[in-house]
């Protein structure tokens, strides 16, 4: 089944309808200072085309896991204030979800102004498991729009979730497809249903246990699979090679010698790095070497040694096979990219990746993170997920409830 898209919505006309939209604005804070607005500035195409079509726009977001309590912390209100900083319409935020200050505001929007309700995990009903409190919530989120109200489906990093926001509005009012969603969807079926060969997955990331299923599902798609990051060290260890004191998932060997078994009789290379920067503690300050990667206890600080980051023989070699491939997924930093030091090889990376020519997909999270920290501009890059954990659910092959919830 087909889904509707924000341009179905638009073409039937939104002027002085109250529009209910589900945006990614769970970004990272220091205190009440938004640190990387990168899904705020994601989210702004729809809800600028939305008020500039003269619709009153209502904006459901969550921020962080404030366990269905009122948090200060995790207050959506600097993502607010970000987004009125960056918008060219008014924004407003209420002070809570869906209570009496929020339909105040709701009642009050004039055409082309924009509404940000409290974070919607604030109220423990979003998340909760039993489908009539869901059920419930969202209707009291649908009755902020009144008559004639629509949804706008936006966040694709939470349409992996059963929430009332994400499943359960789009059973009750029209639902649609925002861009961001629309594009997701289009980018992905490119990774799992006919991606141009040589293709080429980039894993990293701490563990190998966050990308299991993503590897399995992969196995018998890619050319080659590379690995980085903390989870290259479990793969190290599987092989026999000592790792010193690097993070390692000793549940996990089993699993991952079933993986290189799997992967050379399906054809696909798994490409391990020949190097290691390894550090003599986690810290800006901690001393650091390369060493060989079969020999990481031979260095200066011996089986006390943790491995930070892929090694510069490594970076290159994996920007080779980038520079190679016709199609790349990137998930998952090299390694401790927010320490300088030890940001050489997801840098390697991701120059390659700016570099190529490649259809390239960088998949969300720590990697969308890293490529805006690191300098490098977004439109270097084929796609720049904002899916995170749904991106990668999908790629398992894993139906996606909030998608679902869009087809009709």
């Amino acid at each position: 089944m087909t889904s509707h898209t924000l341009n179905d919505l638009l073409a039937d006309g939104v002027r002085g309808r109250h529009v209910l939209v589900r945006s990614d604005l769970n970004v990272p804070l220091d205190g009440s200072t938004v640190t990387d607005d990168g899904r705020i500035r994601a989210s702004l195409p729809v809800l600028s085309q939305l008020t500039e079509a003269g619709a009153k726009v209502i904006v459901m977001a969550h921020l962080g896991r404030p366990k269905g309590q009122v948090d200060p912390q995790f207050s959506i209100k600097p993502a607010g204030q970000r987004l009125a900083d960056l918008a060219d319409f008014p924004v407003t935020v209420a002070q809570d979800v869906a209570g009496p200050d929020a339909q105040r505001l709701a009642s009050d929007l004039a055409e082309g102004e924009l509404l940000l309700v409290e974070n919607v995990r604030f109220d423990a009903r979003e998340t909760s498991k039993d489908e009539a409190e869901r059920l419930t919530f969202a209707r009291e989120l649908v009755a902020l729009t009144g008559e004639q109200g629509a949804y706008v489906n936006d966040a694709f990093g939470a349409v992996h979730r059963r929430h009332a926001s994400v499943f359960d509005v789009a059973g009750l009012l029209p639902a649609y497809q925002g861009d961001l969603v629309h594009t997701e969807v289009e980018v992905l079926k490119t990774l799992t249903e006919a991606p141009k060969r040589p293709y080429v997955v980039v894993l990293g990331g701490s563990k190998v246990s966050d990308k299991l299923a993503v590897i399995d599902n992969l196995l018998g798609r890619a050319d080659h699979l590379l690995i980085g990051g903390g989870m290259v060290f479990t793969f190290l260890k599987a092989l026999g090679h000592p790792v010193g004191s690097s993070l390692l998932e000793e549940d996990q060997l089993d699993v991952v010698k079933g993986y290189l078994k799997k992967a050379r009789e399906l054809g696909c290379e798994i490409v391990l790095p020949t190097d290691i920067v390894m550090a003599s503690k986690f810290g800006a300050d901690a001393e650091h070497e390369v060493v060989a990667a079969d020999a990481m206890e031979a260095g200066s600080f011996g089986s006390s040694g943790l491995g930070l980051d892929i090694g510069p023989a490594t970076a290159e070699k994996f920007a080779s096979f980038i520079r190679g491939a016709n199609t790349v997924f990137w998930n998952g930093p090299m390694g401790v990219f927010e320490i300088e030091a030890f940001a050489g090889g997801t840098r390697t990376v991701a120059q390659a990746l700016s570099d190529s020519e490649a259809f390239s997909v960088v998949g969300g999270g720590d990697s969308a993170a890293a490529v805006r920290q690191l300098g490098f501009s977004e439109d270097s890059f084929g796609h720049i997920s904002t899916g995170g954990g749904a991106s990668l659910e999908y790629l398992e092959g894993k139906e996606l409830p909030g998608l679902r919830a869009l087809e009709g």
